[in-house]
């Protein structure tokens, strides 16, 4: 089992530009390569492999000499993450962007060679090492490292580690152990026992201080202003993600198996009035957390369709109200008469279909010419500029 440790660095001035060295430098190869890749697919129909294109990169340094001051294995995997990025396309992600070094967090991979000791961590080109804060220890063989910098100008590592432990087995679906959990914008999650979690709103208190910064900010793009800008969108994502942690492992610690729903959220978030606060509730995020630590501790996530109708079916007799709307928090079945909260109801319903599902099999457990070079694709972006 592969475990991912993330850490602070605390580099000095002459690591600081290494490190911000590694960054262009990998980030230049990357758009390079996916520049090279489609340039070969939309003239001659050739689909560039990894290795054709990490073969061309000693001709790229003979061009570019200052990539010579980085490590040769994180310019090679900045190309094998382009090709990752062309997988997850054909599998129904978006397509392969172009990176900028003005947007979010910014870092290189380190494929081998990661060493930490003394309190300093050990990469090639750095073998002085860098100051780490091991707030955890680190459990495992060290397979790799991700060197990264933030908008707010903090470095951070994260260690992949082999911990060479199995997977524990799945316990076994049960109704007594099993929660339906109904996530939502009002509430952030309502289970099928009734409990409900609030929602944090950590964007939308923060709005009136951004939207201050962010004026200033516009009027005189100062480092100063862009700096607290970084700070304060800092802030928010720490605060949404400590809240995410938390109730994703209070959930897993207590019970057996989830059921969730299988919400369409890019889709939803072209509703340009709930765009905001479903990004803000990051329930995308929130399923993945519930995801990986179900498979580390050996519980059960169930999904149901998006299309089923957990809000509109009655909990107690199995009537649908199809004329339920979003605006309508509570309702009364007509069928049974049997007062309902929209939200306990859609809970008990996806613990419902989804438990149904299993015992008639339909379930499956989640998570279960001449060809362009790099150097010729340089030289053409060269003359365009």
């Amino acid at each position: 089992m592969f475990r991912a440790y993330k850490y602070r660095i605390y580099p000095n001035d002459s690591q600081k530009e290494l490190i911000d060295k590694h960054i262009g430098c990998t980030r230049f190869v990357y758009n390079l390569a996916l520049e090279t890749k489609n340039m070969a697919y939309i003239g001659s129909k050739h689909n560039f492999t990894p290795f054709d294109l990490i073969k061309q990169i000693p001709e790229l340094k003979k061009e570019c000499e200052w990539l010579k001051d980085v490590n040769s294995q994180s310019l090679q995997q900045s190309i094998k993450n382009m090709d990752t990025a062309f997988k997850k396309f054909f599998k129904g992600a978006g397509f392969p962007k172009f990176k900028s070094k003005h947007k979010g967090t910014q870092s290189f991979s380190v494929p081998q060679s990661v060493v930490v000791e003394d309190d300093l961590l050990i990469i090639p080109k750095f073998k002085e090492g860098i100051k780490i804060s091991l707030h955890r220890p680190l459990k495992g063989t060290i397979k790799s490292a991700t060197v990264s910098k933030t908008p707010t100008g903090k470095y951070f590592v994260s260690i992949l580690c082999d911990t060479k432990k199995e997977l524990p087995k799945k316990a076994p679906i049960k109704e007594a152990t099993t929660i339906g959990i109904d996530l939502g914008i009002k509430d952030f999650a309502i289970t099928s026992e009734g409990i409900v979690f609030e929602n944090p709103k950590n964007l939308r208190k923060a709005q009136f201080k951004l939207k201050y910064v962010q004026r200033k900010y516009s009027k005189n793009k100062g480092k100063r202003t862009k700096q607290r800008l970084a700070l304060l969108h800092e802030k928010v994502v720490n605060k949404r993600k400590d809240f995410l942690h938390k109730l994703s492992s209070k959930l897993i610690s207590e019970n057996q198996t989830i059921a969730l729903e299988d919400l369409a959220v890019k889709n939803m978030v072209k509703n340009h009035k709930l765009a905001q606060a479903i990004s803000d509730v990051s329930w995308s995020t929130f399923v993945t957390m519930l995801e990986y630590k179900a498979d580390w501790y050996g519980k059960n996530i169930l999904r149901i369709g998006r299309f089923a109708p957990s809000s509109k079916t009655c909990g107690n007799c199995g009537a649908i109200n199809h004329e339920l709307t979003l605006k309508d928090r509570e309702w009364t079945c007509s069928a049974c008469s049997t007062v309902l909260d929209r939200d306990v109801n859609a809970a008990c319903n996806i613990k419902s279909f989804a438990l149904n599902n299993i015992l008639s099999g339909e379930h499956t457990l989640k998570n279960q010419g001449e060809l362009p070079t790099l150097v010729g694709a340089l030289t053409l972006e060269a003359h365009c500029l």
